[in-house]
């Protein structure tokens, strides 16, 4: 057998990357080490002091997927696979070229998505027959009801979009095709089912297609079926930056729900900014688990989990993050940029709790016997309204310039 040596580790080696040293505690690392990896998550390497236990993971890179590339685009997902606590939530990263069409085909699970960049063609009909055809662009929304057909395909410019599912187990490889369907049928059935001879399926695929390079769509007018049924009643898209978001001096966040976007009956959101400065406040939520996606910047996230335990995570553009139901949590956006996330959640409606709107209006005394704070704490930082991006206070940077 081959003997193998390891050469010692030089103090320049040492050097690379973080190493685990706060204070008196901790030392280098002296075996092999992924500077790339270690310095995207900084807090894992060196926690903050207020960080105990032992947290299940509540982050999950997109970069670290499988690719699935195909003519016509590619498409990559997170599930419970790849992230074992998402279990309420699962999501496609999926990019088309111009042209590039996502076939005809319908889930199991509900489909609720964001237009990340570019323009895409939609086409479903719901439950009664009524048509459904629009164009989307970055920042618009859909949602598909499950079993309802769809297909998706790139415009003049291509598109990628983000698609999450109501089934952390949910894989878009399991999806019901319009080609598989056929590919799978015999032709004596096709053709007693639209009434034609066998030889109009001659030319059909003979496996699934998932994915295919088409023409680049004509206008809706222009390729619209002739004599179509009436639109559907419950419009399967909504342009979520036409919605006044609620300001703070810190950042914004637009909600969208069943209130708001009346098809979306299982995926709350919450399209959440935080300028460089701010945090998403102190605060938790009691419908369900969140899923998160981060869009743009980079921020840091801690969970609060009760029994004494809390465990910090940092993310980039491109990751997801997670917190299970009821657990309290906040988000800072530690970069110059603006930080800007997805909120999910598997629910028709968005509901959150705010730490400083509950303690405004809690009894003073009660704080005070609490968590021994000052009158001056009590009547300045506390508010009754909600802010749920917040930051330190603007007035005082005035003033010290």
């Amino acid at each position: 057998m081959k003997d193998y040596s390891f050469n010692s580790p030089t103090s320049s080696s040492e050097e690379k990357g973080i190493n685990p040293i706060k204070g008196k505690k901790g030392a280098s690392i002296l075996g092999p080490k992924n500077p790339e990896r270690e310095s995207q998550s900084p807090d894992l390497m060196i926690p903050p002091s207020t960080d105990n236990g032992t947290l299940p993971n509540m982050w999950f890179p997109f970069s670290d997927t499988h690719m699935r590339l195909e003519e016509g685009g590619w498409s990559r997902e997170v599930t419970v696979r790849d992230l074992p606590i998402s279990t309420t939530i699962a999501a496609v990263n999926m990019r088309l070229t111009p042209g590039g069409a996502r076939e005809l085909h319908w889930h199991k699970a509900a489909e609720w998505a964001i237009m990340l960049e570019g323009h895409a063609r939609l086409t479903a009909i719901d439950s009664d027959g009524n048509v459904f055809i629009d164009d989307v662009k970055k920042g618009d929304l859909w949602y598909f009801p499950s079993g309802v057909p769809h297909s998706i395909q790139g415009l003049e410019d291509g598109c990628e979009f983000l698609l999450v599912f109501d089934d952390g187990s949910f894989s878009e490889s399991n999806t019901f095709s319009i080609t598989d369907w056929f590919a799978h049928t015999p032709k004596d059935v096709l053709a007693n089912n639209f009434d034609v001879r066998e030889h109009e399926f001659d030319q059909i695929p003979d496996e699934e297609v998932y994915m295919y390079q088409g023409e680049i769509p004509g206008s809706i007018e222009k390729e619209a079926p002739e004599n179509q049924n009436p639109k559907a009643e419950n419009w399967f898209s909504y342009h979520l930056m036409e919605q006044e978001p609620l300001k703070t001096d810190y950042g914004s966040i637009r909600i969208v729900d069943s209130r708001t976007f009346k098809a979306s009956k299982t995926i709350a959101a919450v399209l959440v900014e935080v300028e460089p400065g701010g945090i998403r406040e102190l605060h938790w939520h009691t419908n369900n688990d969140e899923w998160q996606y981060y869009l743009q910047g980079q921020g840091r996230m801690t969970v609060f989990a009760s029994g004494g335990e809390a465990g910090t995570f940092d993310f980039k553009a491109g990751d997801v993050g997670y917190v299970p139901y009821a657990m309290g949590h906040y988000i800072q956006n530690t970069g110059n940029e603006t930080l800007v996330f997805l909120e999910m959640f598997k629910s028709d409606r968005y509901i959150d709790f705010s730490l400083n709107q509950w303690m405004a209006m809690t009894p003073p005394r009660l704080l005070k016997e609490h968590l021994h704070l000052s009158d001056h704490f009590i009547q300045t930082a506390l508010h009754k309204e909600d802010r749920p991006v917040v930051g330190p206070s603007k007035k005082e940077d005035e003033t010290k310039e």
